[in-house]
């Protein structure tokens, strides 16, 4: 049974983890007989979002605790995972990822990811174990892994309505990454690198179409373990 450990940003779209890519990744691993291993950086969140309204709200939240409510509890500190620890690792996406495991969110290419972050995504990636992001956090593989010239997606280009956050791609490109344009329910193999992406919610699409993306990413993921 191989073990994949999912990496969480909160809980949300707007400032952590999109709940429908966790939920769609967390299904098809169990589906197909995975085990799986849940962390989330313990800092706080970057800020926090009224998804009501999509405007900030005067709190603050812990990422590690926000993502419990994903993980049904059952949720570690990112500082714990080592490439030892599981035979894969999974990103979903969401704001969280460009916002509290990087803050592409805030500074676009001049980026920087979170050093637990960086730590466990170059382990992995040394040690031969592959990676599995989709939505915004394949611009965490570009950014860590650029020097390695990663194949990735961050979906497509065309209208803005389809593809809000379209973007991103050029920034992948100018950290080193080949990057594909790819239907959100397609899914990039870079099988040199064992990186897996998909484009989720880069797509302004239907619920069951991030699902059908997300689980095909997952799917591509574990042939490689």
């Amino acid at each position: 049974m191989p073990k994949i450990a999912v990496i969480l940003s909160g809980c949300g779209v707007y400032d952590g983890t999109e709940v429908h890519e966790a939920s769609a990744a967390l299904a098809a691993l169990s589906r197909a007989g995975a085990e799986v291993v849940m962390f989330a950086p313990d800092k706080e969140q970057a800020h926090v979002v009224d998804h009501t309204k999509g405007a900030e709200m005067e709190q603050s939240r812990n990422v590690l605790l926000e993502s419990a409510r994903i993980a049904r509890g059952a949720v570690k500190p990112l500082s714990e995972l080592t490439s030892e620890d599981a035979d894969a690792a999974l990103f979903p996406g969401g704001f969280g990822a460009a916002k509290n495991l990087s803050d592409f969110g805030f500074k676009g290419a001049d980026m920087t990811v979170d050093p637990e972050v960086d730590r466990v995504i170059s382990s992995f990636h040394s040690a031969g174990k592959p990676l599995a992001l989709c939505c915004i956090a394949p611009i965490l593989a570009a950014k860590v892994l650029g020097s390695s010239g990663p194949t990735l997606t961050l979906g497509n280009t065309g209208s803005e309505e389809d593809w809000p956050y379209q973007g991103a791609i050029e920034a992948a490109k100018s950290f080193g990454a080949n990057m594909e344009l790819k239907g959100v329910e397609e899914v990039c193999v870079d099988v040199d690198n064992k990186i897996v992406t998909t484009p989720a919610f880069m797509f302004n699409g239907q619920f069951h179409q991030i699902q059908d993306g997300v689980s095909a990413m997952v799917n591509e993921l574990l042939k490689m373990v």
